[in-house]
């Protein structure tokens, strides 16, 4: 059987960790290196639920997209029982469940999240549309008027609904960012793209966006980010035939839309 170092090392061939962003913790980031593994687990995020799955199933160890700890967003001061993430951690350990996190390497990478995304909308011949390669720029086969292609993402991405503001432009050339890459819109005008596909968008930005000239989507953080999984089970049972590998069946899109008259 292969070892928590055997496997991080085959992720890292795939999403180096140079690709990382400087703030970014990613690899093995809880449990011993050493400890053979036989069952993976794979979800976007590491919750109390995925946890609870990986250890009903005898799962050895789970590998997220998200780190489960030391990102800027919630670093680690103490790991107690009566505090979330300590009492995460704490059942994680307990039950010698390891973690293997990828996640801003994995966005940047050939193959990683926004391929998979560029691949899941259908955009011909995508490439890099910012300087650190996190999103993808490609073109549809066909013009799409937007409340047509705002429906097709919303089916393709099983959303349970999308944001998004109309520049009054069809949609042809598309850059798409998993997750919350509002940060990369002027590069995407900059590349001409007519609309940006993405996550976590302001009310200013979509307030803009018509002035600016470009349709934004927001399709949600966890519908955009979420089809790398099935893609990192896939590889991992091609590179570990011995392993068993699924994915999360627990994890899914906490944000619900409530609609009026439904």
């Amino acid at each position: 059987m292969p070892t928590v170092r055997e496997i991080e090392q085959a992720l890292f061939d795939v999403a180096p960790r140079e690709l990382a962003m400087e703030w970014d913790n990613v690899g093995h980031l809880l449990g011993d290196a050493d400890w053979p593994v036989s069952r993976v687990l794979v979800a976007l995020d590491i919750t109390e639920d995925v946890a609870d799955e990986a250890i009903a199933k005898g799962c050895e160890l789970i590998v997220a997209h998200h780190p489960v700890m030391n990102c800027r967003w919630l670093p680690v001061q103490s790991i107690r029982d009566d505090t979330p993430q300590g009492h995460l951690l704490l059942k994680l350990l307990r039950s010698g469940v390891s973690a293997i996190c990828m996640h801003t390497n994995l966005d940047a990478a050939e193959g990683g999240v926004n391929d998979v995304l560029a691949e899941t909308l259908k955009l011909v011949d995508p490439g890099p549309f910012t300087d650190n390669q996190v999103g993808r720029c490609g073109l549809l086969a066909e013009s799409m008027a937007l409340p047509d292609f705002v429906r097709f993402v919303c089916q393709a991405l099983q959303c349970s609904g999308v944001r998004y503001a109309d520049a009054g432009r069809p949609v042809h050339q598309v850059a798409v960012g998993g997750g919350a890459c509002g940060e990369f819109e002027d590069a995407a005008i900059a590349a001409g793209c007519d609309t940006f596909v993405t996550a976590d968008l302001s009310y200013h930005q979509f307030l803009d966006a018509k002035g600016k000239g470009i349709n934004l989507i927001d399709a949600g953080h966890f519908p955009t980010e979420d089809p790398i999984c099935a893609k990192l089970v896939s590889y991992l049972s091609g590179r570990f035939p011995e392993l068993t590998v699924e994915k999360s069946a627990s994890h899914r899109e906490v944000i619900h839309y409530y609609v009026e008259g439904e």
